[in-house]
C-alpha cells in the first residue's frame, strides 16, 4: 500500500540525487551483470522497461554490438531526461512509457530488461504479460529485484533510524517497495499470471556497497527515492534532519568515514 501516493515518484531534485549517489552506491555491480546476461542472448534488439537514470542502459549501449537496437522506457520523463543528459557511447532511442501498457506492437523484441523496477509495477502480472507480449518466440525476460532489507545494510539501517525520529509514523518506503518484492514463489507465481509457461531461472546474488564517507548513502536513500516524499510529508523540514539520523546511524554501524555494506539481489530470467 502507498499510503500517500509517492511510491512511484521521482520528481525535482530525486533524478539527480539518483544518479549521482545512489547509482555508484548500489546499481552500478548490478547493471553490469544484467548487461552481460542479455549479451549473451545475442539479441538483434532490446528492450528496457524501467531505465530510471540510464545505468544499465550505458552498459547495454557499451557491451551490445553496433548494429544491436536498444530502446529505453521510463515512466518517468524527468528519469529519461536524466539518463538523456548523461548520455550513452551510441544512440539509443529513448520513450516514455508505462510498464503496464507498452506503446509497442507484439513479438518485436528479443530481450526485455528491467533493473529493480518491477517492484514498482502496481499489478505485476500485468507488466509482466506485457514484457510477454512484446518478446519474440525464444527471446527472454531478464530482471532483478532487491532481496529482503535485512540482508541490505544501508537501506535496512536508514529504515531503522527513521523509526526513531518518526517512531509514532514509521517511513516505510524503503521495506515496502524496493525491498517487498523479494519471495521467489511469488515471483513465478505472478510471472505463470502473466502467462510465462516455463520456470524461471532465478539467482541470489550479494554485492558489496561503498562509499567514502556515511553522508553519501544517508543522502542517497533519503533523498534520492521516494522515501524523501515520506518524510517530508511529516514536516518540509524535517528532511536534513532525517538525513542526519542516517548518517549518525550509518556511522555508528560502519564507521565515521569509507563505509562497507553488503546489498543483495535476486536475478531472474525466464524464456518465452
Amino acid at each position: 500500500m502507498d499510503p500517500l501516493g509517492t511510491d512511484t515518484v521521482f520528481a525535482g531534485s530525486i533524478p539527480q540525487v539518483y544518479d549521482r549517489y545512489l547509482v555508484p552506491l548500489i546499481f552500478a555491480p548490478y547493471a553490469a551483470d544484467l548487461a552481460l546476461r542479455t549479451v549473451r542472448r545475442q539479441p538483434a534488439n532490446v528492450l528496457e522497461i524501467a531505465a530510471g537514470t540510464g545505468v544499465v542502459t550505458r552498459q547495454l549501449a557499451e557491451m551490445l554490438p553496433p548494429g544491436v537496437s536498444i530502446v529505453a522506457t521510463d515512466l518517468n520523463q524527468t528519469m529519461l531526461d536524466q539518463a538523456a543528459a548523461e548520455g550513452t557511447s551510441r544512440p539509443v532511442e529513448w520513450r516514455q512509457a508505462d510498464a503496464l501498457h507498452l506503446p509497442f506492437p507484439d513479438e518485436v523484441f528479443d530481450v526485455v530488461v528491467c533493473q529493480f523496477g518491477v517492484m514498482f509495477f502496481p499489478d505485476k502480472a500485468r507488466a509482466f504479460a506485457e514484457a510477454r507480449r512484446v518478446l519474440r518466440s525464444n527471446g527472454q525476460f531478464i530482471f532483478n529485484v532487491w532481496d529482503r532489507i535485512e540482508h541490505n545494510d544501508f537501506a535496512d539501517t536508514v529504515t531503522r533510524a527513521l523509526g526513531t525520529l518518526f517512531p509514532d509514523d514509521p517511513p516505510r518506503f524503503l521495506a515496502r517497495v524496493p525491498h517487498g518484492y523479494h519471495d521467489p514463489s511469488l515471483i513465478a507465481q505472478d510471472l505463470a499470471r502473466g502467462g510465462f509457461t516455463r520456470s524461471p531461472q532465478m539467482t541470489t546474488l550479494p554485492a558489496r556497497s561503498r562509499a567514502v564517507s556515511p553522508r553519501i548513502p544517508a543522502v542517497a536513500y533519503c533523498q534520492g527515492t521516494p522515501l524523501r516524499g515520506e518524510i517530508e510529508a511529516r514536516g518540509p523540514s524535517r528532511l536534513l534532519e532525517a538525513t542526519d539520523i542516517a548518517m549518525s546511524a550509518i556511522a555508528h554501524r560502519f564507521g565515521s568515514e569509507t563505509v562497507d555494506g553488503k546489498i543483495q539481489a535476486h536475478i531472474v530470467a525466464i524464456d518465452v
